[in-house]
């Protein structure tokens, strides 16, 4: 099933008929409304893009029109960012690897995972370079969406014949107060101070799809690889507070080592003797954080959460700074006196 994200198609509806994205939010409730409820929030705006004729699903080969779920992705990109392959081993024994790179077009950046023989290409890449990938697909990983080359893609290297423009930045995140977070932000930056740490929470994933894995009679099971070796994912929360709410921000492994200042090794130490975590959870209350991320609506809890794409100790000096620059911006200017 191809999910595009709630906060897209808002964006779609607003590109498409020139409503604004509050116009077109009111238009999914009242479907939701008309529903009664037997449909979801992205269900009903999929059904409202019906009713207005909005496409959602465009063969454009640009990357903002990429999303999970889609097979026979054909999109040709500039190399951003190259990272190492990894060896792991299959269920059977034997060796394979994985790697990654980041791309981009002028619509926007991804991360690109090579699998197998295909991660041989790493050597070949280099910031700048344009590849042109044919027949990969689409997944979800902790929110985001790659692209995934397996054996039966294609990927050239400067083939003849293709341009691409210039890739298009990052956008700035925006600061946002904790209480002005609301389910459709994302790239949004937030700074506040730690109050609550919880224990490293670990599980099994498969080493080729990085899915959950179930384990039956011994053996871990993968429902798209079968029988595999496991590897031990983490997910690690805590509770920042900015003076203006609290709320639970959610790392994932790179940014867990990151902001308790491990190892890979030390990691794994902390999962066979969670008792050694404990001097880390003290240590880290009361610090400040400036976070990079997304808000995401945890379902279960029914409660926002805010999953960490970037994570650094607050810099006092910078704080200052931006407080003073944004006192200046919004000093109201002193009205001058009326001649009569």
């Amino acid at each position: 099933m191809i999910r595009i994200p709630y906060a897209e198609i808002l964006v779609k509806i607003q590109e498409k008929t020139g409503m604004s994205i509050q116009e077109a939010e009111l238009k999914v409730q009242q479907k939701l409304k008309e529903l009664s409820g037997l449909v979801s929030k992205e269900g009903a705006a999929n059904i409202v893009c019906s009713e207005l004729g909005v496409k959602l699903m465009e063969a454009s080969g640009k990357i903002k029109d990429i999303y999970p779920g889609m097979r026979a992705v054909d999109v040709v990109a500039r190399v951003v960012e190259v990272y190492e392959a990894r060896t792991f081993n299959r269920a059977d024994g034997s060796a394979s690897a994985v790697g990654s790179c980041v791309i981009g077009d002028e619509t926007g950046v991804i991360r690109l995972v090579l699998w197998g023989g295909q991660a041989e290409q790493l050597k070949n890449l280099s910031l700048g370079v344009i590849i042109k990938l044919t027949n990969a697909y689409c997944r979800e990983n902790n929110g985001r969406k790659e692209i995934h080359c397996g054996e039966q893609a294609k990927l050239s290297i400067n083939p003849e014949g293709v341009s691409v423009g210039q890739v298009k930045p990052k956008e700035k995140a925006e600061r946002k107060t904790l209480k002005a977070l609301t389910e459709q932000d994302d790239n949004v930056e937030i700074m506040g101070t730690v109050v609550q740490v919880f224990d490293l929470k670990f599980f099994q994933v498969c080493p080729q799809c990085s899915k959950r894995v179930q384990e039956n009679d011994g053996q871990f099971v993968c429902a798209q690889h079968a029988n595999v070796v496991p590897e031990h994912a983490t997910v690690f929360n805590m509770i920042i507070d900015d003076g203006t709410d609290t709320m639970r921000a959610v790392f994932f492994r790179n940014q867990t080592l990151k902001v308790i200042n491990a190892t890979e090794e030390k990691l794994q130490e902390y999962r066979l003797n969670p008792a050694l975590f404990e001097d880390v959870k003290t240590a880290l209350l009361g610090e400040q954080f400036k976070l990079i991320g997304r808000v995401k609506k945890n379902d279960f809890f029914q409660r926002l959460e805010f999953i960490v794409n970037f994570s650094q100790p607050a810099d006092p000096k910078e704080e200052l700074a931006r407080l003073e620059k944004q006192n200046n911006n919004t000093t109201p200017t002193q009205p001058t006196e009326e001649v009569i």
